[in-house]
């Protein structure tokens, strides 16, 4: 069977698009903010909708002269109502519409397949609304795309949506997944299951890509994500240029991004902590992948499987210190409440860090928490290193990198400190 009658097979439960449009009014400042490019409508901004809506049915946004706004998703199952595709000039949805957006994330990326340039074939080819499309997300991992769904709403526009991708993006398999909340609402899925391999040849192993040269596994089907953290990439190689004669402590490792680069810098041992079995084995497997790599190869790795404020509350009583430390915990902050508790765990975490670091050594310090804002991360981070008498210098503050753009503040949710204590 070809890819396009696999993936057609494998699309064949989906309803059609409704051809209706739903007619939508919203609150002034709703209006004031879809005008300033907000791709998100939430239920409550709604003043007046012509019907009941199911998830994909496009919704036109019309301001309070009659006159168009803006068009996208309706998702009746989400207090974000409408994901917006479109503003400005009506404009017609259609394959034409997803092969153009499709083919402007595929040129914000051209960089990062240049020739002169180490080989990477692994990085975030659609970021959902800074690449406009809200909701979804696609991967690469060499020849594989996983597609993720964060709202139902794209589901009845998938058989028209990923051809178009494809002929921008072509690939050898195709794995959906999707997001927690959508895996609770069987209903709505129609049948699409996450991890479902779309069109291709099945996966016995892990996908294995490149990154700026190093090679390194990804799960598709199973792992966090969409099977790897693509979004550090270049914080990776930033650790790479600071690791030389240093040892290297690596805390929330995962399957060792930082690990593999500080060891390719010429680290003069690399530690890494995580609290999951399964994480510290993909570490070990990441380096077996690597041992062509000569400083790789001479690199002594100690892997711990452990809690992060326990192992490194250990390793001060110990008296153990590290040249380089890096900390990229998970999310703190899910919630508006959560945010002060999550300052305090980084606070509390750079305090753990500098015990173990060198005097002159260098702290990586990472938070993936959105609701968290850059400034009051960076600064808690300041304030907790003067109080220890270990003030930060040298300090570079590094975000996003270009294949996770972030045009609006929601979506800006990456912050790393790089300093010198």
């Amino acid at each position: 069977m070809s890819p396009s009658a696999d993936l057609a097979s494998s699309l064949s439960t989906l309803p059609a698009p409704s051809l209706r449009r739903l007619r939508v009014r919203v609150t002034p400042p709703a209006e004031r903010h879809l005008r300033d490019g907000h791709p998100w409508l939430y239920d409550t901004s709604i003043s007046e909708v012509d019907g009941e809506g199911a998830p994909g049915d496009f919704a036109v946004v019309f301001d309070r002269k009659n006159r168009f706004l803006s068009i996208g998703l309706y998702d009746p199952t989400s207090p974000i109502r409408v994901r917006m595709l479109h503003a400005g000039k009506p404009a017609p949805i259609d394959a034409a519409w997803f092969r153009a957006r499709s083919a402007n994330a595929r040129t914000l990326r051209a960089p990062l397949e240049d020739p002169d340039r180490p080989r990477t074939d692994g990085y975030r080819l659609v970021n959902g609304e800074s690449d406009g499309f809200p909701g979804l997300v696609v991967d690469r991992y060499a020849e594989t795309l996983v597609v993720k769904l964060y709202t139902p709403g794209w589901i009845p526009h998938l058989p028209v949506l990923l051809p178009a991708l494809l002929e921008v993006q072509p690939a050898d398999r195709l794995v959906l997944r999707l997001n927690r909340s959508m895996r609770r609402e069987p209903a709505f899925l129609h049948g699409l299951t996450d991890g479902q391999i779309l069109f291709g040849p099945p996966l016995a192993s892990p996908v294995v890509f490149s990154e700026n040269g190093l090679r390194f596994e990804a799960d598709p089907l199973h792992g966090q994500k969409t099977g790897f953290f693509l979004d550090q990439r270049e914080n990776r190689s930033r650790v790479e240029e600071l690791s030389r004669g240093r040892e290297v402590l690596n805390v929330f490792s995962y399957t060792g991004g930082f690990s593999l680069y500080a060891a390719r810098g010429g680290a003069r041992s690399v530690t890494s902590v995580d609290l999951s079995a399964p994480a510290i084995a993909g570490v070990e497997r990441n380096f077996a992948l690597n041992m062509d790599v000569p400083r790789v190869r001479s690199c002594p790795h100690h892997p711990v499987v452990g809690d992060a404020f326990d192992v490194l509350s250990g390793l001060a009583q110990s008296q153990r210190r590290f040249g380089l430390v890096v900390l990229d915990p998970p999310m703190f902050a899910q919630s508006k409440s959560q945010v002060e508790p999550a300052l305090e765990a980084y606070r509390r975490l750079c305090r753990m860090g500098l015990a173990v670091l060198e005097s002159g050594g260098t702290l990586v310090q990472a938070s993936c928490s959105a609701r968290v804002p850059a400034e009051a991360f960076f600064s808690a981070l300041e304030e907790t290193a003067d109080a220890a008498g270990r003030p930060l210098r040298d300090i570079q503050c590094t975000a996003h990198a270009v294949d996770h753009p972030a045009r609006f503040l929601e979506s800006s949710y990456l912050k790393c400190l790089f300093a010198t204590a």
